[in-house]
């Protein structure tokens, strides 16, 4: 069995398109482009390139831009005061503090501060919350861009076994959330599936991963899902990116291609999704905060 290619690449071009179209259409009734402020704290080169892809993707799209570049010496009161004023100013509807800041800098501490309606990221623990409820303002974007990979493929997780590797506040969890909740007019990512979360110190962790109809792999570690621990015929969702020996690779072996049934590439799978949901979720905080 050779797996059929799940491309991020090709279904965020369409998705982009979606999002221009409506970022047009309000430009036609008058109403100002939404508006994403990101924020980098210091050199690090794969945040830098990441922040970069954003702000082209963003004015692809005829979303308004903003890139905030700091010293890797810059005080936690410094960026602080820089949030406040994003967050006061109404050009900005969405701010993205790229992770991960420098270590006089406490990550908790700037999530909080971000305005609710602005945080696209949805990591502020009130946003967190209503996406527990079953009513989330914004869905997290890396966690989204895996449902809409699936869903826009015709893979539809509803009633099925789901087994995410990895436990992360970015992915894993939030991810496990989406796909176990009752999918509503007010929650439409909710997957109504049977939900396992693993990670690479649960037990027999190839039976588990046996078991799952839909695997995410989610753990950081390259090539960590090998094919031996994939059922025949299922689906294979990579998350991973990891550089190795220069090359950016995913948690998945390449020989589970032969045993799944399709599989997202990396890189051009999850990666360009998690940007595309970004730009969703900013142009909803537009409507959100604008109308």
């Amino acid at each position: 069995m050779t797996a059929r290619r799940l491309d991020g690449k090709e279904l965020a071009k369409v998705m982009r398109a979606e999002v221009a179209a409506k970022v047009a259409a309000r430009a036609r009734s008058g109403k100002r482009p939404p508006g994403l402020a990101a924020v980098l704290v210091g050199d690090d080169p794969a945040s830098q390139v990441y922040v970069r892809n954003k702000h082209k993707a963003c004015q692809d799209a005829g979303l308004g831009s903003w890139v905030h570049n700091l010293p890797a010496d810059t005080t936690q009161g410094q960026l602080l005061d820089l949030i406040a004023r994003l967050n006061a100013d109404p050009q900005v509807h969405g701010i993205l503090v790229q992770l991960p800041l420098p270590k006089q800098i406490d990550p908790d501490a700037v999530i909080r501060a971000v305005a609710v309606e602005k945080d696209v990221d949805c990591f502020h623990p009130v946003n967190l919350g209503l996406l527990v409820a079953g009513h989330p303002r914004y869905y997290p974007c890396t966690p989204h861009g895996v449902y809409q990979l699936l869903v826009r493929n015709g893979i539809d997780p509803a009633g099925k076994e789901v087994v995410i590797v990895g436990r992360s506040n970015i992915v894993g969890k939030p991810l496990g959330l989406m796909l176990a909740q009752k999918r509503t007019p007010a929650n439409p990512a909710g997957g109504d599936a049977t939900v396992t979360i693993a990670h690479t110190r649960t037990r027999d962790l190839a039976g588990v991963c046996r078991r799952a109809e839909i695997l995410v792999a989610a753990a950081g570690s390259p090539r960590v899902i090998t094919a031996d621990m994939v059922s025949p015929g299922a689906v294979v969702v990579d998350v991973g990116t990891n550089a190795v020996n220069g090359k950016l690779v995913g948690d998945v072996h390449e020989g589970v291609g032969e045993v799944a049934s399709a599989v997202s590439p990396v890189p051009g799978g999850v990666g360009p999704m998690t940007i595309t949901m970004l730009l969703v979720n900013t142009l909803a905080a537009a409507e959100t905060i604008d109308g």
